[in-house]
């Protein structure tokens, strides 16, 4: 039985139960036993009543909370279904991906990877021809879907220790390779200096820790991790 029919039930027993009220006050003739026991029956439904009433009014907020819970759930599978829509969008780049650089959403965060083999020498830290313009495509990419946000631009290296280089760290190249793009994007594709963070991680950030020559040139890169809203 429904709780709404429940409450038909409880109000039809009420009507009852005030139309037998009256009855035996209008009864004078009624023997005392008669009378006891009618009151007796009285009493019985109405504690009777008081229970089904009070069970009515939990499994009304039995249901709210079911309702609550439902709406929650229905916010759970809206949020899901709006992150599938940007894992989607940011598959479809067909400038990025014909340059060969990769834009997903990481951890909720749009992460575009700029392969260093595309952008610079062995060792160095200046932009290449092919890389200058990868930076353009990556700028239109960032200031068409991502222009209020902040950017952190990152550098990463392998794991081989530097021989023929200025610099004495993979740390120090991964940083400057960093500030060479935030420098092009900013002096030359008109994104903001103050939209950008700039990190070298080195060889500590890997994307495959296998060694192998393919697994090493993965982790050659810098990665442009696109974080919340400039002030």
């Amino acid at each position: 039985m429904t709780s709404l029919e429940k409450q038909h039930k409880t109000h039809r027993r009420l009507i009852a139960l005030g139309l037998f009220s009256l009855c035996l006050g209008a009864s004078a003739c009624t023997s005392p036993e008669a009378y006891r026991k009618a009151m007796n029956e009285r009493d019985g439904e109405i504690a009777q009543l008081r229970e089904e009433r009070s069970q009515l009014k939990s499994d009304r907020l039995g249901l709210l909370q079911e309702i609550d819970d439902l709406g929650s759930q229905l916010r759970d599978a809206n949020s899901q279904i709006d992150n599938h829509k940007e894992v989607l969008e940011a598959s479809s780049q067909p400038g990025l991906d014909n340059l060969g650089i990769d834009y997903r959403y990481r951890n909720g965060l749009a992460v575009i990877t700029i392969p260093s083999s595309i952008t610079f020498g062995s060792g160095k830290a200046t932009l290449s021809k092919a890389g200058k313009n990868a930076m353009r495509e990556v700028a239109l990419v960032l200031k068409s879907r991502h222009g209020a946000s902040i950017f952190s631009i990152e550098g990463h290296t392998d794991t081989d220790p530097i021989r023929k280089s200025k610099f004495k760290t993979n740390r120090s190249l991964s940083l400057e390779r960093a500030t060479a793009v935030l420098t092009y994007l900013v002096e030359s594709c008109d994104i903001s200096d103050e939209q950008c963070v700039v990190v070298g991680h080195g060889q500590y950030r890997p994307l495959n820790a296998a060694g192998t020559t393919a697994g090493k040139a993965l982790n050659r890169r810098v990665e442009i991790v696109v974080r919340g809203a400039a002030r």
